[in-house]
């Protein structure tokens, strides 16, 4: 028998129960701005690399840049995205879905413009 997506939430709230998990949304004020904040920092964090990819493909060079590395980062984001996706963190989600296409961006530009695999 297959676990649709409604089926895995409906098995996540029941786990949050049973093991006496926080509420959500919290009764408290600060835990719920947090839980709002994580949201802006979650989308904020993965554009401030916008500047780096805008110089490599402005530039037209990818000097001092590391092939291995971003793509290293792209391998840590995929995971990321998985244990997001299992345990139906969407703050989770949607930042390592921003990071996968922006670290990608960067890894293109290397192999486009770059000198080296290091």
């Amino acid at each position: 028998m297959a676990i649709t997506g409604q089926g895995m939430h409906h098995l996540n709230i029941r786990k949050r129960i049973h093991e006496k998990h926080e509420q959500f949304p919290s009764p408290e004020k600060k835990i719920r701005f947090l839980d709002k904040l994580i949201y802006i920092v979650g989308i904020v964090g993965p554009l401030m690399i916008l500047p780096q990819i805008i110089k490599i493909f402005a530039l037209k060079t990818a000097e001092g840049l590391s092939l291995i590395s971003y793509a290293s980062f792209v391998l840590l984001s995929i995971i990321w995205l998985i244990y997001g996706i299992a345990h139906n963190e969407k703050p989770i989600i949607i930042t390592n879905i921003l990071w996968i296409a922006l670290h990608i961006l960067i890894v293109i530009g290397i192999l486009i413009y770059g000198k080296g695999f290091l």
